[in-house]
């Protein structure tokens, strides 16, 4: 049997195959009013399409756990009850398909309220509905950006029961998996990095300092997330900047991340989606072939945490081989899943998997 199609299980929920969907922002939900940050047709047509086309786990785009935690304003939210309810229409379809829901909660940090990418992704004001973004730091992410106001210790209590808050709704909504967003340059990247935290308080400074944020958001939702589902990190395994052992703000290192994995394995975390960069805007990043299946395959060896790969993975063989070889135990697709909705049904015709398919499409098997 194809490695990439034997099920995969954490805790209780068992997985059907290994190609899963990495969450890609759709930038289509309304930007104001009663359905602000609410999923549409557009997103059930989306998630629902590469359902059908035999894909193991969808995890949804970054799904912002408050208004001011939107990357933009046509991001998905679940901070209320009204967003958690539309989401049931998607996860309950992809739950007949045989997939597992997953929804990944985000909060943009110094990187929120800026356009669509389509648009040109630069940042806005209040009279196209953006907002003042937030930070560790008041250090903007580049050129052009604004200055964000420097969360107070209060503040970032309020966040972190802000994801427990949305944890609790994503399970009310149907989903089965909460990933939460500590990658990209993102509000928890963010505090995580030295290059972007230069804070002098018991959340900055030191690496333990630096991650305590973190570790409270993964503790606050554990707490409130069932104990039989899995709970999942996706997190930048380096900011790829060169490396100086006289300047301690440089940036987050692979050597952090393999240490960061261990600690968040023993807080309850039960798999790190593997990803890199987006904290460091002029960082050079050498993209290729699998070229971040590295960095999930050293921290799988070094700690054992089990480990989602990513990254320019388009072939069926190439992600056949890195289940088969141990350096992931299931690959996140990106990309090739836009251009192709069926990647996993196609790739298991290849490769000799096993793989249900809809009653409807019974003529074509």
């Amino acid at each position: 049997m194809s490695a990439l199609y034997e099920p995969f299980r954490l805790r209780s929920l068992t997985i059907p195959n290994r190609v899963w969907m990495s969450p890609m922002c759709q930038y289509s939900a309304e930007a104001s009013g009663a359905d602000v940050g609410v999923p549409g047709d557009w997103h059930f047509s989306h998630y629902g399409a590469r359902a059908a086309g035999g894909t193991g786990l969808i995890l949804v785009e970054a799904t912002a756990v408050s208004p001011e935690g939107r990357i933009s304003p046509w991001d998905l939210g679940i901070w209320n009850d009204r967003q958690s309810a539309a989401f049931r229409r998607i996860t309950s379809f992809l739950k007949e398909q045989g997939t597992v829901p997953g929804v990944q909660l985000a909060h943009a940090g110094r990187k929120a309220s800026t356009a669509a990418p389509w648009n040109g992704g630069a940042p806005l004001g209040p009279e196209a509905h953006g907002w003042q973004p937030i930070a560790p730091s008041p250090l903007p992410f580049a050129d052009g950006h604004p200055i964000p106001d420097e969360l107070t210790v209060e503040g970032i209590q309020r966040v972190i029961q802000d994801f427990a808050a949305a944890a609790r709704r994503a399970r009310d909504a149907g989903f089965e998996v909460v990933e939460l967003h500590g990658a990209h340059g993102y509000l928890i990247g963010e505090f995580l990095s030295p290059h972007s935290n230069h804070r002098t308080d018991a959340y900055g400074g030191s690496y333990e300092n630096r991650t305590r944020f973190a570790l409270e958001v993964v503790d606050a939702v554990r707490a409130v997330w069932p104990e039989e589902l899995p709970v999942f990190f996706r997190i930048s395994a380096t900011d790829w900047l060169t490396e100086n052992p006289d300047d301690e703000r440089e940036g987050w290192t692979v050597e952090d991340t393999v240490r960061f994995a261990a600690d968040l394995k023993a807080h309850g975390v039960d798999l790190l989606d593997v990803s890199t960069g987006g904290n460091a805007p002029k960082a050079r990043i050498p993209t290729g072939p699998g070229y971040q299946v590295p960095f999930a395959e050293r921290v799988r060896a070094e700690t054992g945490l089990p480990v989602g790969a990513v990254g320019e993975i388009t072939e069926a063989r190439q992600a056949e081989k890195i289940i088969e070889n141990r350096q992931a135990d299931a690959v996140l697709i990106g990309r090739e899943l836009l251009r192709n909705p069926y990647f996993a049904r196609h790739a298991a015709r290849e490769l000799g998997g096993e793989i249900a398919d809809p009653v409807q499409y019974h003529w074509a098997t």
